[in-house]
């Protein structure tokens, strides 16, 4: 019988990553809600204290970029100089360019074919669905992503009021023949309030986000 481990992992929307991923789709759907034409490629990076969009953006409309960011970090629970970032006092720097006249040439018109349009970029990915979940993806990455869920559900509805916005989870799952069949530890890590005892955020998480989460909890 074949056994092995299979880890995954997965962020709260106040991590830095998810952060700059939430305000790069912010930008995003603010322009396409104007302009469903424009071509926009966004960046985003951030630092304590600072948020930097760059990228190249063709359209014919205006969005207020600090605006949105700052809107963004808000909903996201920044809202306190002390979490480590603050909506209001950070920093919003913009480089933004239009996009350069050789990749329109290529996305206007389709290289094979004139009247089709083209690809500004390319990339190669794989992967499959499976049977494992509902969502047709492995249970390690399904149940680290809703781990994550329920850590920001429970902060912003106040069951857990003393966490804040930046999390990770993290499932291993052990396998039979290709077949999840034990969940073999769950490792969660919650940025908190100071002076929280680490017996009480254990505790809090294992009944409000674990045991909520998984029917059976790892041992």
């Amino acid at each position: 019988m074949k056994k092995y481990i299979f880890t995954s992992e997965s962020v709260t929307e106040g991590h830095p990553d998810k952060m700059c991923d939430k305000i790069s789709d912010s930008i995003l759907d603010a322009i396409l809600d104007k302009d469903p034409m424009a071509r926009v490629a966004c960046e985003t990076a951030t630092t304590t204290g600072l948020v930097l969009v760059m990228g190249e953006i063709t359209t014919n409309c205006y969005v207020d970029i600090p605006k949105i960011v700052r809107e963004t970090v808000c909903e996201i629970g920044y809202t306190r100089a002390k979490y480590g970032f603050d909506c209001d006092t950070c920093s919003v720097l913009t480089a933004i360019d239009e996009q350069s006249k050789d990749i329109k040439a290529g996305v206007d018109h389709s290289l094979e074919d004139a009247d089709e349009q083209g690809a500004g970029d390319q990339g190669m990915m794989f992967g499959f669905a499976c049977n494992e979940t509902e969502e047709l993806m492995p249970y390690p990455i399904v149940a680290a992503h809703r781990l994550a869920a329920k850590l920001t559900e429970v902060r912003k509805n106040g069951t857990i009021n003393y966490l804040r916005p930046d999390g990770k989870t993290q499932v291993s799952v052990e396998y039979e023949d290709d077949k999840p069949v034990r969940i073999d530890t769950i490792v969660i890590a919650a940025q908190h309030n100071p002076g929280i005892s680490q017996d009480q955020i254990y505790s809090d998480i294992k009944k409000q986000v674990i045991e909520v989460v998984i029917a059976c909890p790892a041992s």
